[in-house]
């Protein structure tokens, strides 16, 4: 590399690594100050930091798109983005975006939203921690300095959770919370470990290179996927570990919006920037398959059967998790890095503009058409798509499951078509439902160049056997729910998915008792028989 190039590229590199730092040292002063107008003044300099955050990402990006060009080292920008302990590739680009644009975005919210909140000087360094403890874990190269950081999200966003010190049901959650996180964290630092005993070193990209020198795999690779994929699971609120998530309501909107928009999603990242260092198809990838599976398929049916916005918003997330762990046990690691990208920005407008869908879900609804109306548009729009992806099944890298899923959501969306539209409308909404595919296809060109090279992952039968059978599950239960409500059947089965089957018991009494322990609830607290996240007063 030529010496000015190699000069301005660590001098990018250095700006990218002291963002977050700065973050950091800004959340210390402003724990310090205690000027109101220097404290406005911090929340107006941490908006300039996540900007300028964004824009050092997009100049990393332009360099690694430059490097790929003009056919060079593709190696040349991570060796020197170690001399930092950066990891500078696409994927850590992406994601960098991903948590600076919804940083920035939720500070502007929270700056009006607390405004006059008594919380609003404590809530601002815990966001700034969790924001910049994010973006080490995404940029770092070295398995240590992620795990500390996926540690140290999960202690800053503890203080978030528990903003409001009076609401022992907010207390009650976020420490039950904060066990489970604690679990998952000894996990990922048992899967560190084993990772460092079967390679020698705990640096990634050395990890990598012996990886793709070596063949066959090893038990202590074996135990790394499978510790790392609890973690995983625990950190993506699978069930049946999931009843924290759905109880941490009543923290502010936007730690709401962090929660479900960035730290829940870091599951995901996890394996998305290890699944290199594994041999293929592992332990690890069939408990991410079976529990992500499982997840999905009782958290849709769950949140199609809600009342409340915010619950149906914390399902509809525990439900996305489990398709992105699905999608990562079964190798799609490309369609895995959308979804976790696509969530993110979706689930951070829904819970920022959840007043509004409160307002909008008590106006008069559409009339519903016709079942046979319904199922005739779902049905023609299905069969187009999957007409598409017959032609074009490299839409979906060849795999039939996830053209399963593409199709079923195609026809999701032409279902919903009112009563009262006119043919022409019917047929541009079912024209809309159809470019979800090639939508779908321009997304995966635009993210797939971010994703290492996995061209020889190989599922096993069983795998296949056991995703088939999810998506069949779950498409047949789905249409009993849409369509069989004059049956009792149905409405009694609707009547236990709306508690998620009580999947969560078993494991919210442990870590109920444990967090009781902790907080030592009175004794004039007691649980309200059917509502086992509820608190009340005795009479």
């Amino acid at each position: 590399m030529h010496p000015i190039a190699e000069s301005s590229s660590l001098l990018i590199l250095a700006i990218w690594l002291l963002l977050p730092v700065s973050l950091f040292v800004l959340a210390g002063l402003s724990g310090w100050l205690k000027s109101p107008l220097k404290l406005n003044h911090c929340w107006r300099v941490a908006g300039w930091l996540l900007a300028s955050s964004m824009a050092a990402s997009l100049t990393v990006g332009v360099l690694l798109l430059l490097q790929a060009s003009v056919g060079g080292n593709s190696d040349t920008l991570a060796n020197l983005g170690s001399r930092y302990g950066l990891y500078p590739d696409g994927i850590a680009v992406w994601m960098a975006l991903m948590v600076a644009f919804i940083g920035w975005v939720i500070l502007r919210f929270a700056d009006n939203y607390l405004r006059q909140d008594p919380g609003r000087d404590r809530f601002f360094p815990w966001f700034l921690v969790t924001v910049a403890s994010v973006l080490v874990l995404v940029f770092t190269n070295h398995l240590l300095i992620l795990a500390g950081a996926w540690i140290g999200v999960s202690l800053a966003l503890h203080h978030l959770l528990t903003l409001y010190q009076d609401r022992p049901q907010a207390r009650m959650a976020a420490v039950q919370k904060f066990i489970v996180s604690r679990v998952g964290d000894a996990l990922v630092i048992s899967g560190v470990v084993a990772l460092y005993l079967h390679y020698g070193t705990f640096y990634l990209p050395e990890m990598v290179q012996a990886e793709a020198a070596r063949d066959g795999g090893s038990t202590t690779l074996t135990v790394a996927s499978v510790v790392l994929a609890l973690a995983a699971v625990l950190k993506c609120a699978q069930i049946p570990f999931h009843g924290w998530l759905i109880r941490v309501m009543e923290a502010p909107t936007p730690v709401s919006a962090l929660l479900h928009a960035g730290v829940i999603n870091l599951g995901g990242f996890l394996w998305l920037r290890l699944f290199p260092v594994f041999d293929g198809f592992t332990a690890g990838h069939m408990v991410l398959l079976v529990f992500g599976g499982m997840t999905a398929i009782v958290a849709v049916l769950t949140m199609m059967t809600q009342y409340s916005v915010k619950h149906s918003l914390a399902w509809s997330t525990c439900a996305q998790m489990g398709f992105m762990l699905f999608e990562v046990g079964m190798g799609a690691y490309t369609l895995a890095l959308l979804h976790l990208l696509a969530h993110s920005l979706y689930k951070a407008h829904s819970f920022l503009a959840s007043g509004r869908t409160v307002a909008v879900s008590a106006a008069n609804p559409f009339p519903e058409s016709s079942p046979a109306s319904r199922l005739l548009w779902a049905g023609s729009t299905g069969l187009l798509a999957a007409a598409i992806l017959v032609l074009a099944p490299w839409i979906v890298e060849s795999n039939p499951v996830f053209g399963a899923l593409l199709v079923f959501a195609v026809s999701a969306a032409a279902m919903g078509i009112p009563a009262g539209a006119t043919s022409a409308l019917k047929l541009r909404l079912a024209g809309l439902a159809v470019l979800l595919v090639p939508l779908y296809s321009l997304l995966h060109f635009l993210v797939g160049p971010a994703v290492p090279v996995h061209e020889g992952f190989a599922v096993p039968i069983a795998a296949w056997s056991v995703a088939s059978a999810m998506v069949a599950v779950l498409a047949v239960f789905s249409l009993m729910i849409v369509f069989g409500a004059r049956f009792r059947t149905t409405r009694a089965l609707c009547v236990h998915f709306r508690q998620g089957l009580y999947l969560e018991l078993p494991f919210d009494r442990l870590t109920h008792y444990l967090a009781a322990e902790a907080l030592k609830v009175p004794a004039m607290f007691h649980r309200v028989p059917h509502h086992p996240f509820r608190l009340e007063e005795r009479s």
